[in-house]
């Protein structure tokens, strides 16, 4: 089954925010925001922008109906600021408008005096001055301070990793329209619908029900708009309330990349242990996260740093800490993988140091200390199903990983200006919310007496394919066609309470609930047919089916009749995720429904006169599970393969010491494009039973692939070391040419 997208996303008829109709009176948004990183507002002085042709109001926090907060976590962040600014970017005050055109010339009126103030950016020194977001938090596993008298070798070093933008296509975008009764409806290109309706009904002090977030489909998100999605909808909402007009807010691509949040830049310590025979005995890792001015998900994300510090690894004796450091950059959030692909970078580096200082190949010490069942994680959790040693296994024979090796040696024997690097790299990645209570779903069924179908659930659709999933489950359980299917928008009045689509997690749950909404009109309607005929009755190819045979009833003439009969068509169902737990007081539980693993290898060619380079391949075998969509898994697994690429390669975000971004455009901003992705691809399925929490057993596949991409980083540092063998090399990412040329000649 093709994307039930992909016909009106090729001929351009698929709706997005910024296609919906407006409607008559609709006024334009614009952000004004701050141009300093820290200071106090000495003066705001609105009267000549407010003078301006076409502006209807200028809104600052004085005109916050509510609570001027909109802190998910923890409420240290205003909509609007309120006498201190603490990054670039903080919005002080809403310009509303007949068109943007004339907010923005009306901005260029508005005069701002400020009172200076220092300014932080780097997290290790936010946490030499104690500016935290939280308490740091540690993971313990057995006695590193008894286990590295043990070790034969160790390994002490720093590694740092930078942010990452997440350029949706779709900016980030809201429309609000008010209603008759005082309650307001709202467009969000959010992942979060009830996170929004929260926040506005908290802003504008009126209660939830009230508010209606409608979301069809967003143009990418990557987690930039779970939380991030909130404060520009509340601001159309609280202009809307307050004019009784209708307000849109669409991004400038340049506004959306100075005033949102990044994936979360990493500074660590890290230290190592292992054995003669290459076990490593002791692994200690201190975290320094760059949280930015406030917490937004940092929390979060920063616990997930500390899940999986030790990627795919078994270590006895673990010591993991992570400091949440606030700065003054605009508030990090989620981006795919939530702050797993920032514990696995270390590790893997101080694997690689290992293998550089002992003279082995970084694949030997992987392979010997891949986790197996039985296995305990630093967190309490016991590995059962484990898929490690299978994916190494089957990516090493399938792919020849000897061979290849020695073709890699043998070519940079014989050549001096370009030299090749090769990198395995196996990962294992948690799915589940780690938050317990986010791990729940709704979903809503109706059966029109006509026969045909339509679908609610909480799920969010961002490209990600999780609306054919959902049409997927329904035509099977029915076994109907999917064009008697029609799945609705995202609704938070059709499904209440959603968590959102985030942590790998939507098909999962939002499918699983459907699931059970569906099996339960599928027995009722069997019931009915029962009446008519004996044995096991079944539905498939549109047909009442009686012990495997047709029945000569099909699906319309069934449901008319339950329809004649007073059967109820419809159907709410509710699924929470059973066995998980977790006690933030001990760190330990069990925090993940299952596992996801898999192995990629890794050819580069560097071009050392240069310090360019190109991806030869990348080969992987991923444990899918049973892959319920073969075509939109395996897109998934290429799509975050080379977003991980980009971020271990090209995707260099850079702050001056004021805070300010620099690489605030496509100009500056460099992602992957056809040119940078890997000439040969090659994804196969790993052959598993899959997992019964996993929704028909087919396995979570949007963050776990991003992890892959790490492995380019240390591919090039292979190359590099064949050109230069005896440098002394940073690990520092993204490998941007420029460092590579740098470390070429160090």
């Amino acid at each position: 089954m093709i994307n039930i997208d992909a016909h009106n996303h090729v001929q351009g008829k698929s709706i997005y925010l910024d296609d919906l109709r407006e409607q008559y009176g609709t006024l334009h948004a614009l952000p004004f925001d701050a141009t300093v990183a820290h200071a106090k507002i000495k003066s705001l002085d609105l009267s000549a922008a407010q003078k301006a042709p076409g502006i209807v109001a200028i809104l600052t926090a004085a005109d916050v109906p509510g609570r001027n907060q909109i802190g998910g976590i923890i409420p240290d962040e205003p909509l609007l600021a309120e006498g201190e600014v603490h990054f670039r970017g903080q919005v002080i005050a809403i310009i509303v408008g007949d068109t943007e055109y004339n907010c923005r010339r009306a901005a260029k009126l508005i005069q701002v005096e400020y009172e200076l103030l220092e300014v932080i950016t780097d997290p290790r020194e936010a946490q030499a001055k104690n500016k935290l977001i939280i308490p740091p938090r540690t993971f313990r596993l057995g006695d590193t301070a008894q286990a590295w008298a043990q070790c034969d070798h160790i390994i002490e070093g720093r590694s740092d990793v930078n942010g990452q933008e997440h350029l949706y296509i779709e900016t980030q975008g809201a429309y609000a329209r008010p209603k008759e009764d005082g309650s307001i409806v709202i467009s969000s290109s959010t992942q979060g619908p009830t996170a929004v309706q929260r926040m506005v009904a908290q802003v504008l002090g009126i209660p939830m029900h009230k508010v209606e977030i409608d979301t069809v489909r967003l143009g990418g998100g990557f987690g930039g708009k779970e939380d991030q999605a909130t404060p520009w909808a509340v601001m159309v909402a609280m202009a809307a309330q307050i004019l009784n007009r209708p307000v849109k807010m669409s991004l400038h691509r340049m506004d959306d990349m100075r005033m949102t949040g990044k994936r979360h830049p990493y500074s660590a310590d890290f230290k190592i242990g292992l054995s003669k025979d290459l076990k490593i005995l002791a692994y200690q890792v201190t975290h320094y996260q760059n949280a930015g001015a406030a917490a937004d998900l940092s929390p979060a994300v920063m616990e997930r740093t500390l899940f999986h510090s030790t990627n795919a690894y078994y270590i006895p004796n673990v010591l993991a800490t992570a400091y949440s450091c606030k700065t003054n950059l605009p508030p990090n959030t989620a981006f795919r993988g939530f702050g797993g692909p920032q514990g696995k970078f270390v590790i893997e580096a101080a694997i690689v140091k290992a293998a550089e200082t002992l003279g082995v190949r970084p694949a030997e010490i992987q392979q010997r200390n891949l986790v197996q069942d039985g296995d305990e994680l630093s967190y309490g959790q016991i590995l059962t199903q484990t898929q490690a040693h299978q994916a190494w296994e089957t990516c090493m024979k399938k792919y020849d990983y000897q061979q290849q090796k020695q073709r890699i040696d043998a070519f940079n024997q014989n050549n001096h200006r370009y030299k090749k690097g090769l990198a395995v790299q196996p990962i294992c990645f948690g799915i589940s919310f780690t938050n317990t209570m986010m791990n729940h779903a709704r979903a809503l069924v109706h059966i029109y007496h006509d026969s045909s179908v339509v679908i609610s659930t909480g799920a969010v659709e961002m490209g990600q394919g999780v609306n054919t999933k959902m049409v997927q489950i329904a035509a099977e359980i029915f076994g109907i066609a999917p064009s008697l299917i029609r799945i609705e928008s995202t609704n938070t009045l059709r499904v209440a309470n959603t968590s959102p689509t985030a942590a790998s997690a939507g098909a999962d749950l939002n499918g699983k609930a459907l699931e059970l909404a569906c099996n339960a009109l599928a027995q009722r309607l069997k019931a009915v047919a029962s009446q008519d005929f004996n044995g096991e009755i079944t539905l498939a190819s549109q047909q009442v089916m009686a012990e495997g045979k047709a029945t000569g009833m099909t699906w319309t003439d069934l449901v008319l009749k339950a329809f004649t009969q007073r059967v109820a068509l419809s159907e709410n169902a509710h699924y929470a995720t059973p066995t998980i737990h977790y006690d933030k007081t001990k760190e330990k539980g069990h925090p993940f429904a299952y596992h996801v693993y898999g192995t990629a290898l890794f050819e580069v060619t560097v071009d050392c006169l240069r310090g360019t380079y190109e991806f030869d391949s990348v080969q992987l075998v991923h444990d899918f599970g049973k892959s319920m969509n073969h075509d939109i898994d395996n897109g998934q697994i290429e799509g975050g393969l080379v977003q991980g690429i980009g971020w271990m390669t090209l995707e260099e975000i850079v702050y001056n010491k004021e805070g300010r971004l620099l690489s605030n455009a496509l100009s500056t901003y460099k992602v992957p494009d056809i040119y940078s992705v890997p000439k040969h691809i090659e994804v196969a399925h790993l052959e598993t039973e899959g997992h019964e929490l996993a929704i028909k057993k087919s396995k979570a596949v949007g963050e776990p692939p991003l992890m892959y991409g790490i492995g380019a980083y240390f591919a090039l540092r292979d190359a590099v070391r064949a050109f230069n063998p005896k440098a002394d090399l940073a690990v520092d990412a993204p490998y941007t040419p420029e460092k590579i040329l740098t470390d070429l000649y160090r």
